[in-house]
Formats: C-alpha cells, sequence, structure tokens
C-alpha cells in the first residue's frame, strides 16, 4: 500500500462510546429533552396549514444554507441565494462562486427532503453521496485546498474517501487507509435504532463522523446535512425549522463541545469507551437545546395573529405608496387562512371585476410574495428572502 493511504491500524474502538450509554447520570436528561424536541416539532407542524409548510421550508432551505456556509466562513446571503436558484448570478467571480457553492447546498438539500437518503443518512453510501452531490456542482476552482501541514495544493475527489492523513487542530484523524473499517463500525452502530436513541444519535454522529474526518474537505458540512437529515426521520420535521442556525449562532460554544468531545475518558466515571461520554453527553445536551429554541422561535415566528398582522402592515405600507393596488391585503390574508385560492374566486372575494381581480394578482405575484405554478393553477402564498426581515423578523440578518 502506498505512504499516501497508509493504515495505521487503529482500532475502531477510538471512536466510542457511540451512544450514552444507559447508566449515565444525562441519560434522564437527555431522554427528557428528546421528548421535549418531539413534541414541540410535531407540534409546530400540525399548526401550520399544508401550503403554509410548504412556502415557509423553501425559505427554511435557503436560511438552513445561509447558516451552514456561514459557520465555514462564507457570508452568501438568503437574498444572493434566491438569486442564484433564479440563475441570476454576480458578475463578481467570488460572489458567483460562493453563490454556486450555495445553490449546491441547496440540491444536497432538497435531495435529502425529498427522501433520497431516507434510511441512508448514516450509512457510508449516503454520506458519500451528500458530499459528491455537493461538490459535483461546485466550480472546478472550489475543488481545490492547500493541505495545512505541507502547503502542498491538493484536489478534492467528489465522494471518495481522503488518501492523505490530516490534522484538524489538535486532533489527529484515522489514516486514510483506516477509514472503511471507522465509517463501518460507524454505520452499523448509529443504524436501527429506537426513535429516542435516533435522536440523540443526530448529535453523537454529528460529532463522531467530524472525528473521523472521512474527506479531504466538507466534513462539517456533510455532518450538518446528515444530522438534518436523521432529524427529518426521527421528527418528520417538515423541513420548517433548522438547526443551522442555533449552531451558527452559538458557533463558540458549537466548536468548542465538539472540541472536547474529540477529548479521551477522563476517569473510571466516564464512561467505558475511549473518548469522554461526559463531553458527548453535554454535547447532546447543547444540540438538543439548540433545536428546541429554533422550534420555539419558529412557532413564535409563525403565530397566525401576529404573522398575520405583520403581513398587514406590509400590505398597508404597498397600498398606501400605490405598489399595491387597494384591497391586496385580502387576498394574502385569504391565503393565509386557507393556503391556496382559486384565481377565478379572487374578483368574488374583492368585490372587484374580473379585470382589476387580475391586475391586483399580478402585482401580487411581481412583488414575489404569492406564486402560482400556472396560469390556471390555485395561488398560494411564498415568503420571499427580500421580505423577510418585515415577515419573518430575526429568520436572517438585513441584508
Amino acid at each position: 500500500m502506498s505512504e499516501q493511504i497508509a493504515d495505521r491500524g487503529e482500532d475502531t474502538g477510538l471512536i466510542e462510546p457511540l451512544l450514552v450509554g444507559e447508566g449515565s447520570p444525562h441519560r434522564s436528561e437527555l431522554a427528557d429533552l428528546a421528548i421535549t424536541l418531539s413534541q414541540k416539532s410535531a407540534s409546530l407542524r400540525a399548526s401550520l396549514p399544508p401550503k403554509i409548510m410548504e412556502a415557509l421550508a423553501t425559505i427554511v432551505r435557503s436560511m438552513n444554507c445561509y447558516y451552514s456556509n456561514l459557520i465555514e466562513g462564507h457570508d452568501t446571503h438568503p437574498i444572493d441565494i434566491e438569486r442564484a436558484l433564479n440563475e441570476d448570478f454576480s458578475s463578481d467571480p467570488k460572489q458567483r462562486n460562493l453563490q454556486q457553492e450555495a445553490t449546491a447546498h441547496i440540491a444536497v438539500q432538497a435531495m435529502i427532503e425529498q427522501g433520497h437518503l431516507d434510511g441512508m443518512a448514516v450509512t457510508l453510501k449516503g454520506i458519500r453521496l451528500m458530499h459528491l452531490r455537493f461538490y459535483d456542482l461546485l466550480p472546478e476552482e472550489m475543488l481545490r485546498i492547500e493541505h495545512p501541514g505541507t502547503g502542498e495544493v491538493l484536489e478534492v475527489n467528489p465522494g471518495e474517501l481522503r488518501e492523505h492523513d490530516v490534522k484538524v487542530g489538535n486532533h489527529v484523524p484515522p489514516s486514510p487507509g483506516a477509514l472503511l473499517r471507522f465509517m463501518d463500525r460507524f454505520e452499523k452502530g448509529y443504524s436501527r435504532l429506537g426513535k429516542l436513541d435516533s435522536i440523540l444519535a443526530a448529535a453523537g454522529a454529528h460529532h463522531r463522523l467530524l472525528y473521523i474526518h472521512p474527506f479531504l474537505d466538507g466534513n462539517g458540512r456533510v455532518a450538518r446535512l446528515m444530522s438534518h437529515a436523521m432529524l427529518r426521520e426521527a421528527l418528520d420535521t417538515g423541513e420548517v425549522w433548522s438547526i443551522a442556525r442555533g449552531l451558527a449562532r452559538n458557533e463558540v460554544q458549537y466548536k468548542t463541545h465538539l472540541n472536547n468531545c474529540d477529548l479521551p475518558r477522563r476517569n473510571d466515571l466516564d464512561g467505558r469507551g475511549h473518548l469522554s461520554e461526559e463531553a458527548l453527553a453535554e454535547f447532546q445536551v447543547f444540540f438538543l437545546n439548540t433545536c428546541i429554541d429554533q422550534v420555539e422561535f419558529m412557532e413564535e415566528l409563525m403565530q397566525p395573529n401576529k404573522l398575520r398582522a405583520r403581513a398587514k402592515v406590509w400590505c398597508e405600507e404597498e397600498m398606501n405608496s400605490g405598489e399595491l393596488s387597494p384591497k391586496s391585503d385580502r387576498v394574502i390574508t385569504a391565503l393565509l387562512d386557507r393556503g391556496e385560492l382559486a384565481r377565478s374566486e379572487v374578483s368574488q372575494l374583492l368585490g372587484v371585476s374580473d379585470r382589476s381581480a387580475q391586475r391586483i394578482t399580478r402585482a401580487l405575484l411581481d412583488k414575489g410574495i404569492i406564486k402560482s405554478n400556472s396560469t390556471r393553477a390555485p395561488l398560494e402564498l411564498a415568503f420571499p428572502a427580500a421580505l423577510a426581515a418585515r415577515w419573518l423578523p430575526g429568520l436572517f440578518p438585513e441584508k
């Protein structure tokens, strides 16, 4: 075997424990947090009409991408992400590359949310597929990285496990030749779990994948996408909330917990594995509390009366300025209540002629606040990134 893909013979016990044991003093707290998260996530989903949930999921996808990129040090605002999704790329090469990176991330997220990774999120096949799909869509110049130790420029091969040794901070991940062995243990340890452990595993697997560091680049992004896929399956989230926002807003804590999880067992009371069970439990508590915080944030944001009030204020301003015709707000109110509205109903709803109804509808479509799949399809609400500061304040920073 060549030096590049050397196997130092590391035992897979280096990543144990994969889960916090039943005897851990943290187990009861973790179980309570997992149950709370499950209940709150289900309640949020149940509170949203299907079409509103669909519209919200679209902007949450951009939000998730924005915050995951931010953790990587790349600031691509959701407005620019939305433009890129509509094939409107910046003329600045650096910004264009970041937009392409964002669209690649969203393509992987869409693949997850369409169910293509169901039952595969923790498998080597699924993890490689996420990496492959993301890097396949990047411009060529973003596939080259500099080895931090040697300065050598290396090519990132989409979906391929690394063939070089790496060092991440003070942590030296398993040698390249050991990766298949470690990923096999990872897959077996996190597969076919009950619901409670499946929720807890979204945090445990998050760190352990980073510890293994299977790819030359993109491990953090793949770990967050994997956790997103795991939570989606375990909780049936409806894609209307994302932990990425919470992790980015608490980035120092997030990275401190990850570093602590790299540490070996502290003493005889710290589990039975090589790594600290206490540190893993503390990270899981942080992870679950972050999830709960994000569900509660979205629940507050989407309270019908408050959302309706914010929409009404915006509509009134637009109507007063002449940007929208009088009575336009009634279309928005109807969509918030019903989720969708037949075009033929607009004239009757507003008490205007068909021609006036068409003009009002067209102005709302042009603003991007409503959408329709065709000239005959029903009208649906949309949440464009440009209006998020008014309609969904706090979802992400204003631009």
